[in-house]
């Protein structure tokens, strides 16, 4: 029996050593938090809870490190936890979704900012901060839709305007081919035209077998008379002595 007692005070003081320690941990991460030092402030929150990963003030405190930091999807990933795990705690959900709203809206996720603003005034309709912040990730919505919608309908008139180009350029394309084949077809039927008017070069008659020979022999006839006139001339030379000097 006295040894389970002694087992029991040694838990006891085990916890509540741990107790303080927790506290002195997310004190000093307080006080860090209060000088900017975000990243420090981090490090004591996680010290503040150790193995107990559900401690609530350190979880919740180290969101706000984390979304100082601008680590919007680590502060979206606590503070999303916190909120579903403070059921029956209204207080503490309400706050959870604002802050889980805030990251999303840094992080320009509009739509789903605006759920967990919903969220965080039907925990907590009062909350004049929550309504405002609610009303401006509606507004910021709209205004992307607006934009998105202007720059679908820019886009759509873009390419019509270029289809209408090109179609342009297409039906230009095709009328200089026309002009061109009918340039070159004007050209070709003046070439015609223009031989014609000066006529073809007449061509020679084929000749059959017996004119070609007849005409031949008529050839060595008139070579032969020819030979037989030069024959009866004689070529008159120079007669006399070749006189020599010497």
């Amino acid at each position: 029996m006295k040894q389970l007692v002694m087992i029991f005070l040694f838990l006891l003081q085990g916890a509540l050593l741990f107790a303080q320690q927790e506290k002195r941990y997310i004190k000093k991460g307080n006080e860090l938090y209060q000088q900017q030092k975000y990243k420090e402030a981090e490090a004591s929150y996680r010290k503040s809870f150790g193995k107990k990963s559900e401690q609530l003030e350190g979880n919740f405190n180290l969101g706000d490190a984390l979304y100082k930091q601008k680590k919007f999807p680590e502060a979206v990933e606590k503070f999303t936890k916190i909120a579903e795990g403070a059921k029956g705690n209204k207080t503490v959900a309400a706050q959870a979704y604002h802050n889980l709203g805030n990251s999303f809206l840094e992080n320009k996720k509009l739509e789903e900012s605006i759920g967990a603003y919903k969220k965080s005034l039907m925990n907590n309709p009062k909350d004049d901060a929550t309504r405002y912040n609610l009303a401006y990730a509606q507004e910021m919505l709209k205004k992307q839709q607006q934009q998105n919608k202007d720059n679908k309908n820019q886009n759509k008139d873009k390419n019509k305007d270029q289809q209408n180009k090109d179609k342009k350029d297409q039906d230009k394309n095709k009328d200089k081919k026309d002009q061109d084949k009918k340039d070159q077809d004007k050209k070709d039927q003046d070439r015609k035209d223009q031989d014609k008017k000066n006529g073809e070069k007449p061509q020679p008659d084929k000749l059959s077998k017996d004119d070609a020979e007849r005409m031949l022999e008529a050839l060595n006839n008139n070579e032969k008379q020819t030979q037989d006139k030069l024959k009866g001339k004689k070529f008159k030379g120079v007669k006399g002595r070749i006189a020599k000097d010497w």
